[in-house]
Formats: C-alpha cells, sequence, structure tokens
C-alpha cells in the first residue's frame, strides 16, 4: 500500500537555504535552489534541522537503519599531501567503499538513476569529499548545481566531523534557467557560515570544481578521475608552479608520489551516510499538532522524503 506524499505551502529556495542551522556535529544542509513546484519544495521544508540533540532512544533507531562508524573498513581514506618544490596540494582517494554504499542505499530505495546523471553524481561526490578534505576540519559543505540542459538539480553535502558525504538528484520540478550554476553553502560552528554563486559554462564536473576554485576559492585547481575509481584534486599553494599544475594529466597525477617529492600531511576519512531518521522529520510538522486534518486529510498515514538523500519515511497522525 503507497502513501500520499504530504502537502504544504510552497517555499522559495531562498526560504528554504535561510532556516537557521544550529551549532552540532550532525548539523545537515539542504538544496536550496533551482526548483520550482510543489513535491520538491514540499520535501526540502520537512527538513528543518530539530533545536536538540539526539536521545539515547533516537540514536539507537538510527544505528538499527545504518551501519556502525566504528566499522573502520566501510570508509573511503582521503590523503593529504604537499608536493614539495611545486608548493601544490594533492587529495587524493579511492572511492568504491562510498560508490558501494551508494548503490546500496539506491536498491534500498528501488532508485535508479540515468547513467550519465548516476555518473555525474559519483563525480561530484568524490570531489566535494575531496574538496572537505582540503578545508578545515569544522566545516559542513553542500554544493548544488542546477543544469540548464538536461534539466536536472544534483545536491551533494557532508563534512569531516561527521566524517560523511551524501547526495541527490532531482529531474523533475526544475527551475528553467539561462545558464548552468553552482551554489555553495559552508557552516561553520560559532559563525555565520559563507555562501557563494558560480556560474559554469559546461556540463562536466570536473570542469565545474576546477571552476569553483577559480572563482570562490581564488586559486586554481586541477581535478582528475583515475583508474578503479580514484580521484584526485590538486590544488595551487603560495608560489605554486603554476605552468607544471597545468600541464598535468591523470598519468602524471597516477605516478605523482613517484616522480615528485611529497610529504602527506594528513588522513581523513569518509563513508557514504546521511544521518536522516523520522524524528528529525516530526518537529517540522510541530506546526500541524492540533491541525492533523490540513495534512493528513484523513489519510492514515503520509510519506516523507529527505531532500538529502531521497529516504523515504512514514509519518502518523498519532506520532504528531
Amino acid at each position: 500500500m503507497g502513501f500520499r506524499p504530504a502537502r504544504f505551502p510552497t517555499f522559495s529556495h531562498e526560504d528554504v537555504g535561510n532556516f537557521s542551522l544550529p551549532d552540532r556535529r550532525d548539523t545537515p544542509l539542504y538544496p536550496r535552489t533551482g526548483n520550482t513546484g510543489s513535491s520538491l519544495l514540499q520535501r526540502k521544508v520537512l527538513f528543518i534541522p530539530p533545536q536538540t540533540r539526539h536521545t539515547p532512544a533516537q540514536q539507537a533507531l538510527i544505528l538499527d537503519h545504518y551501519k556502525p562508524m566504528e566499522a573502520v573498513e566501510e570508509f573511503t581514506k582521503i590523503e593529504s599531501i604537499f608536493v614539495r618544490h611545486r608548493n601544490a596540494l594533492l587529495v587524493r582517494g579511492q572511492f568504491t567503499p562510498i560508490f558501494t554504499d551508494y548503490y546500496l542505499h539506491l536498491m534500498d530505495l528501488k532508485l535508479r538513476h540515468k547513467e550519465d546523471l548516476d555518473q555525474k553524481l559519483k563525480d561530484l561526490l568524490a570531489l566535494l569529499t575531496l574538496h572537505m578534505t582540503a578545508r578545515p576540519w569544522a566545516e559542513t559543505i553542500a554544493w548544488t548545481v542546477n543544469l540548464r540542459a538536461p534539466r536536472v538539480n544534483f545536491f551533494v553535502t557532508g563534512g569531516s566531523t561527521q566524517e560523511n558525504i551524501t547526495g541527490n538528484l532531482f529531474t523533475e520540478n526544475i527551475k528553467e534557467t539561462d545558464r548552468n550554476i553552482l551554489y555553495s553553502q559552508t557552516i561553520v560552528p560559532s559563525s555565520e557560515g559563507r555562501k557563494s554563486t558560480v556560474e559554469l559554462d559546461s556540463n562536466d564536473p570536473f570542469e565545474w570544481l576546477e571552476t569553483y576554485y577559480t572563482q570562490s576559492e581564488q586559486r586554481p585547481a586541477r581535478a582528475f578521475q583515475l583508474k578503479d575509481e580514484n580521484y584526485a584534486i590538486i590544488a595551487a599553494q603560495p608560489d605554486c608552479d603554476y605552468e607544471w599544475l597545468e600541464s598535468l594529466n591523470a598519468e602524471d597525477v597516477e605516478k605523482i608520489m613517484e616522480t615528485e617529492e611529497t610529504k602527506v600531511l594528513e588522513t581523513r576519512k569518509f563513508r557514504f551516510f546521511c544521518g536522516c531518521s523520522v524524528e528529525k522529520i516530526l518537529p517540522a510538522l510541530a506546526a500541524y499538532k492540533n491541525n492533523k486534518e490540513a495534512l493528513f486529510h484523513g489519510d492514515p498515514a503520509i510519506e516523507v522524503s529527505c531532500p538529502r538523500c531521497a529516504a523515504k519515511y512514514i509519518v502518523t497522525p498519532d506520532m504528531l
């Protein structure tokens, strides 16, 4: 038996993006732009973060649905490596564990994306993970990419402290635009965070990252997909050898530990994990507690979806 999706008032992307986020380890970020129509926007509105920490019971429910974080073999290890004499930062990782969990997640939801869109989402998951490793630990980052043709939105988010990356793509109710745009949002505890918008000239995620670094990070970077689901970013540092950086190809990057003097600076680990739960939905529905009919319309339950990872949850009137 299927359940009717919840019906809510329509919100603009500015409304969704400007919800206040508490300073928490598990603070999530949400898709914030480029959508129109009720279905996608309704899903966004459902996931306003609660203002309280998980109770022990809630933590148990989450662990019941997801594998424990202590299982280190599930993580993708990301290395930050300084390339001496070239003054560049190499960030690299092998993403089979993350991609495996991503596909298991889609199987659980009975979802299957078109091959080209699926590959772009995987590329974005990998590239944001590498970018987060090049950034301070405390940052939680979200990227939304709104493409004009094909009309699709990609959303990826994660954080080094949470050791997670998750993502989703949307092909329905997408606002038509005259250009491709990447929206970046960074949340830092006890800070206002940062937002930036970058216009994109192609449909290539690797070029998106390089454009983002040039315009938002104010330094050049190169991005590469290597063999066996390995990915790498090389970002310029002060006094970088820019001619060398620009000349690099994938084969050069794969051999860089042999051909250049390098030093491993740090290692971080990530897994594909969202952290959503029905407990996080309920605070967003509190306004309907005394007017349940406006939400349920006589139905025994409604279905809501996480905009970050597309997980579906059933909510009944007695849960409010």
